[in-house]
């Protein structure tokens, strides 16, 4: 599990950490600085837009290929894909820049970004508030399709096999949907969009209105596969290889970078 549910809206655990890791040098750094107020909440709230932009640079400049098509894509800052590395470069930068005349402080705010930027590592990395997936394999699940025949699950083997629990009412599932209906066009990929607790109805007037159409689009009215997906809410996308095993999990809007890394190594 990567996120965690607040009544509607998912937190991505990563963003969670990395709000407690800047409370954190925000008090850190105001008491060992020895900065102005002005002057420390100049460095501070620079460090994060510096942070902030450098890592989202890194990561599109690493993903450039998944952009290209929708350039767009790179503002939308509430979806993943941050540059670890650059975001760190890019703080650091800013901290020798804005305190150059101050060495003291210079050095100590260098120190105390770089302790900031390996807590958070370790925290993303070991997860204190997450746990693994759930599913380890495609379940033993049976669900109907949009024509009422039954798909079981366990049987869709035998290639790479991406799993999207969804619903209409969810914002974040209908703007991934194009998506994932570009990998059901490819050969060798199974994309199964599990709608998750509606009828029929509003399923199929959905995609119908918007002209998506997908091999297996199955309805979940118990919401089966999120009870054994373990996910804490929709959207979530699972990718399996071809023996059925699972590989990734994603909780939240799924990227067109996320999805060309899933299936472009396989």
């Amino acid at each position: 599990m990567d996120a965690i549910a607040l009544g509607p809206v998912l937190l991505p655990l990563p963003r969670l950490y990395a709000l407690a890791v800047a409370l954190l040098l925000l008090a850190a750094s105001a008491f060992l600085l020895g900065l102005p107020r002005r002057r420390h909440a100049r460095w501070f709230n620079g460090l994060v837009i510096a942070w902030l932009a450098g890592a989202r640079i890194g990561h599109v400049a690493t993903h450039l290929p998944s952009y290209l098509d929708a350039p767009l894509d790179a503002l939308k800052l509430w979806q993943p894909g941050f540059h670890t590395l650059w975001g760190l470069l890019a703080a650091l930068a800013w901290s020798a820049w804005t305190l150059r005349q101050r060495l003291g402080a210079m050095l100590g705010a260098l120190g105390l970004t770089l302790g900031a930027s390996l807590l958070w590592l370790a925290l993303v990395t070991l997860a204190p508030l997450g746990g693994g997936m759930a599913l380890r394999e495609l379940p033993e699940l049976t669900l109907d399709n949009l024509e009422g025949e039954p798909v079981a699950l366990a049987s869709l083997t035998g290639q790479t096999v991406v799993i999207n629990l969804w619903a209409t009412w969810c914002p974040p599932c209908r703007r991934e949907m194009p998506l994932l209906a570009e990998a059901d066009a490819r050969d060798d990929v199974t994309v199964v969009v599990i709608n998750q607790g509606e009828d029929l109805l509003p399923v199929v007037r959905y995609l119908d209105d918007q002209g998506l159409a997908f091999e297996h689009a199955l309805l979940d009215p118990r919401q089966s596969m999120l009870v054994a997906s373990g996910a804490p809410g929709l959207p979530t996308t699972l990718l399996f290889d071809a023996e059925g095993r699972a590989r990734e999990q994603h909780v939240g809007e799924l990227t067109r970078a996320t999805l060309d890394a899933w299936l472009g190594e396989r």
